[in-house]
């Protein structure tokens, strides 16, 4: 299966290097490119891309408010946030906005490549960089509400392991491995989870787990 993949970035001459990263795997293939947030949200609408590798500084609208607006389109596209920046705001506003994953643009190009197929699969790859500030943002932030709690508390026991597992950014081979089932399985049952949780993604159920205190 070959990840559609959309490149937004103002730079001419970083989205050219992106899209010859990106078109250099067999397993991905670049349907679309923009130059500004406006245009990303139009190529996302038009070409309906499986995943959308967005700057977040770009001319116009940036980076998480495409990220917001193209996560509210009737076919979204998962979003990986590529950028120079590290800075706490961004990483947070990103996620909070929607983003799969949060990369800078130093990473390696295989680590490019890779990240952009575990975001098509439904997992959050974050640059080392940033993954510590992620967990620090998530934690001691609003307590679970009334429903949240019993939505917690209703988890079974497997649950409650698979969303703590979930929390410490586990991928789905590694999950399988720790709970001696296939990686298909596993795949499935985190999917189960995030839906019985009403979480779009990874990242919204690891923030519950480390709110609820699952991932310690």
């Amino acid at each position: 299966m070959v990840v559609h993949v959309l490149v937004a970035d103002d730079s001419e001459l970083v989205r050219r290097g992106l899209v010859d990263v990106l078109e250099s795997s067999d397993e991905l293939h670049v349907v679309a490119q923009a130059w500004d947030g406006r245009s990303a949200v139009d190529a996302a609408r038009s070409a309906s891309p499986d995943v959308a590798l967005v700057d977040i500084r770009m001319p116009g609208l940036d980076g998480l408010a495409a990220t917001r607006e193209m996560r509210g389109l009737p076919r979204p596209p998962r979003v990986l946030i590529l950028t120079t920046f590290a800075e706490d705001e961004y990483v947070r506003e990103a996620l909070e906005a929607g983003a799969s994953g949060f990369l800078l643009k130093d990473t390696p190009p295989r680590e490019l490549i890779r990240a952009v197929v575990q975001v098509a699969e439904g997992l959050t790859p974050l640059d080392p960089a940033v993954a510590g500030q992620v967990v620090e943002s998530f934690t001691g932030i609003a307590r679970l509400s009334a429903a949240e709690q019993e939505m917690v508390a209703s988890l079974a026991p497997r649950e409650v392991e698979l969303i703590g597992m979930i929390g410490h950014g586990w991928s789905n081979a590694q999950i399988a491995a720790a709970l001696h089932v296939a990686e298909g399985t596993a795949k499935s049952q985190v999917s189960r989870l995030l839906t019985k949780i009403g979480a779009e993604n990874r990242v919204q159920a690891a923030r519950l787990a480390i709110r609820a205190g699952l991932a310690d």
